[in-house]
């Protein structure tokens, strides 16, 4: 059986070499020619990912895997078609179908009978049945449930480590009708191992939801419910910083208890998912509180930061103020939501001059962003630590020559070897 995979980004291509590792074939589609042509001369599109260069090489070398810009022919040679095209949303928190509306539009003019489709991208509940099912359909002329087959299947997986969250999580599936679901969970079974997980209630593997409504609605749960936990630690991390407490402590105590799973806070909350998601459930339960009310505190914690070197420095007027993290996590280069942007926002609103460091990106790089680099040992008045990457763990006293303050908002800096310029930690009262 040959595959069509649609969108070769950081989830559609390691999904696309997971089912050629099980010797089917994939056409993959993409709209950069340059992603197309990299995969096609068996060359990674981006870093960083576990195990995908070994993977690719073998897909290419076994004929496995072709890449095109052609949708239509892509899937016109497949029978099953997984989309990974991305949804946005504006600064309002609406989400921007156009990309995806366009895909589905060229799928369903290669749409052959007898073809499952399967929209892995994350959606507003509901999106699958009456918005892509009455797409298909018109285009088309097949009738879903009877010519053509249509499932929603969240992709749940951390870039970085795909292959091995693959096997970890369960795979949700939910289809428009009965006999879509069926053939959805038959598809899975064939392309996904997963590891054995005594801690789930029932076995590991492909769990069929009953409906697409019910598989978009547990992907927003887990997403909006990991925001609204943020959210949360943020609160007890301002708190325990007025009282004089440290906040990590007191949360590595009450996690003690096995009913207790604070995370951690932190400057920022970045990327694709997290700061998005919640704002897609909403989109339907127009009336929910707690994810609105957690949106806002989250997106407020640059500002905080930005406050607890104001209060100790009494103004930032002509300070320079190196932001420590371009990415939106440590280890990960990606920017989507990254806090170093709300931050120079911020710092330039407050008279201050920020520059931006990052180990994942070279200065033009960074100057491409509208930002200007710093460097490791060149001189500065604040140094705000934004991405937890593993280097910044290792800074020292040298590394932030003429620094007055280092403002650690994610808890990675050694007090110890930063010592004596003053350190204050987001969620720690004490200065260091």
């Amino acid at each position: 059986m040959t595959t069509a995979v649609i969108a070769l980004g950081k989830i559609g291509l390691p999904l696309a070499l997971q089912i050629t590792s099980k010797g089917q074939k994939v056409i993959g589609a993409d709209i950069n020619q340059d992603v197309v042509n990299l995969v096609n001369n068996g060359k990674e599109p981006f870093p960083g990912e576990a195990n995908l260069q070994e993977k690719l090489d073998h897909a290419i070398n076994k004929n496995l895997l072709t890449a095109t810009t052609n949708t239509v022919d892509a899937v016109s040679s497949s029978k099953a078609v997984i989309v990974v095209v991305p949804v946005i949303v504006d600064n309002e928190g609406i989400p921007d179908f156009s990309m995806i509306d366009s895909a589905t539009a060229e799928i369903a003019k290669g749409l052959q009978p007898g073809t499952l489709i399967c929209y892995e991208t994350t959606l507003p509940i509901g999106t699958t049945r009456n918005r892509f099912k009455p797409q298909l359909e018109k285009i088309s002329n097949l009738t879903c449930g009877e010519d053509f087959f249509l499932c929603h299947s969240p992709e749940r997986v951390f870039s970085g480590r795909i292959f091995s969250d693959l096997r970890k999580y369960p795979k949700l599936v939910g289809g428009t009708d009965e006999k879509s679901g069926r053939l959805a969970v038959r598809f899975y079974e064939g392309i996904l191992d997963f590891d054995e997980r005594p801690d789930l209630a029932k076995a590991n593997g492909v769990w069929n939801l009953g409906s697409s409504e019910a598989a978009e609605m547990a992907k927003l749960a887990e997403t909006t419910y990991r925001n609204v936990n943020i959210a949360l630690a943020n609160e007890f991390a301002l708190h325990a910083q007025d009282l004089g407490l440290d906040v990590f402590q007191v949360i590595e105590a009450a996690n003690s208890q096995p009913f207790s799973h604070i995370h951690l806070p932190g400057v920022a909350v970045g990327g694709h998912c997290i700061p998005v998601y919640p704002k897609f459930y909403m989109h339907t339960d127009t009336s929910s509180e707690l994810p609105r009310i957690s949106t806002q505190v989250n997106e407020s914690m640059p500002q905080r930061v930005i406050d607890i070197a104001e209060n100790h420095m009494l103004s930032l007027e002509g300070l320079t103020v190196a932001i420590f993290g371009l990415s939106y996590r440590g280890g990960v280069k990606e920017t989507a939501f990254s806090g170093a942007f709300p931050l120079v926002d911020e710092i330039t609103n407050r008279g201050g001059k920020p520059k931006v460091h990052d180990p994942l990106y070279s200065e033009s790089e960074i100057r491409s962003m509208g930002l200007v680099p710093h460097e490791i040992h060149d001189s500065c008045d604040i140094a705000i630590i934004q991405a937890d990457h593993q280097e910044y763990a290792d800074l020292s006293y040298e590394s932030f020559p003429g620094a007055k303050l280092i403002v650690d908002g994610r808890n990675i800096i050694d007090p110890e070897k930063v010592s004596p310029t003053p350190l204050k930690r987001l969620g720690d009262g004490r200065t260091w």
